[in-house]
């Protein structure tokens, strides 16, 4: 087997036993294919699957010494090594080559990021904001709902636009409060929904002209044409909400979920409950939330504390 044949079989693996989305399988094939680049450069020669098993350690660092030398972010090294090391597994497990010295190699340290979440005023005005663009209402209707269901049931964009018509419909008929979803992983859980989000998703059913002719499988969310919503234009409303009251570039669609959790944990959330809402499947994740409230509150001393205005 050559190495582009294996790269093909690792590819059909990751997508049939891993169930990887198609945009996370794109970007582990560009990874493994820049770090072959690199080595065919390095090596002087294209690698051959032999010559993959034979790799030491002093190689695996120089691919990863170059990347630094270009300025890549840690995030992006890291996230390209798993890669690497994913492809280096398929291939030892299907005895096509064997290497140890990958092994070897530490993952590069990412720096420990805290989540940035919006304070509930700055929530409340982004879900308020009017469009100022000339435009049928139906499309300030469906831009409402899957802002509410970001914040309102901190789902990630990608769950709430695979929402179908089917569903929503038997979630407004029976009159209950909660959707099954499924995330990353192929995981499923249960969300609670307000009754804000189900009277906005009600509203934008009602009066999207595409929906009637809709099968019961198609998304329920679309775009202005009928066709299913493209996360890129959630993106951009974001953009022109933020911009039109002022708020960091770092208000995101997923930036509502942060602070659906945020805010949950201020009020008194049970970290274990909200790990569950959000589908993370570490603890770990969801305690990233107790920095950012433990941030807040330390600001909030700081201006409030006699003393500690010196």
């Amino acid at each position: 087997m050559s190495v582009a044949e294996a790269q093909s079989a690792w590819r059909d693996w990751l997508q049939s036993e891993r169930r990887f989305s198609a945009h996370t399988l794109t970007a582990y094939q560009h990874d493994v294919a820049t770090f072959l680049g690199f080595m065919t450069s390095y090596l002087g020669a294209e690698p051959t699957l032999d010559a993959l098993g034979k790799l030491k350690p002093a190689e695996f660092r120089a691919w990863l010494a170059e990347r630094g030398r270009q300025g890549l972010a840690r995030t992006s090294t890291a996230r390209a090594f798993a890669s690497v090391r994913s492809f280096f597994r398929f291939l030892d497990k299907n005895g096509l080559a064997h290497n140890a010295s990958i092994a070897s190699i530490q993952t590069p340290k990412l720096p420990r990021s805290v989540p940035k979440a919006l304070s509930e005023r700055d929530m409340e005005d982004l879900l308020d904001a009017e469009s100022d663009r000339d435009r049928a209402p139906w499309l300030d209707l469906r831009d409402t709902a899957v802002l509410i269901l970001l914040y309102g049931a901190g789902l990630r964009i990608g769950e709430a636009l695979a929402l179908t018509k089917a569903e929503v419909d038997e979630l407004l008929k029976s009159g209950n409060d909660t959707l099954a979803i499924t995330g990353k992983g192929n995981k499923t859980r249960m969300v609670l929904l307000l009754p804000q989000a189900l009277k906005a998703l009600k509203a934008y059913r009602d009066a999207c002209p595409w929906l009637a002719a809709a099968r019961p499988g198609d998304r329920v969310f679309v775009g202005a044409r009928g066709g299913a919503l493209d996360p890129a234009i959630v993106q951009k409303r974001v953009r022109e909400i933020r911009r039109s009251l002022g708020l960091a570039e770092s208000v995101t669609p997923h930036a509502l979920r942060h602070s659906f959790a945020t805010h949950l944990l201020g009020a008194g959330g049970d970290l274990r409950a909200i790990q569950e809402l959000l589908g993370h499947a570490s603890l770990s994740t969801t305690q990233r939330y107790t920095d950012v409230d433990a941030a807040r509150l330390a600001a909030v001393y700081r201006n409030a504390h006699p003393r500690a205005k010196g």
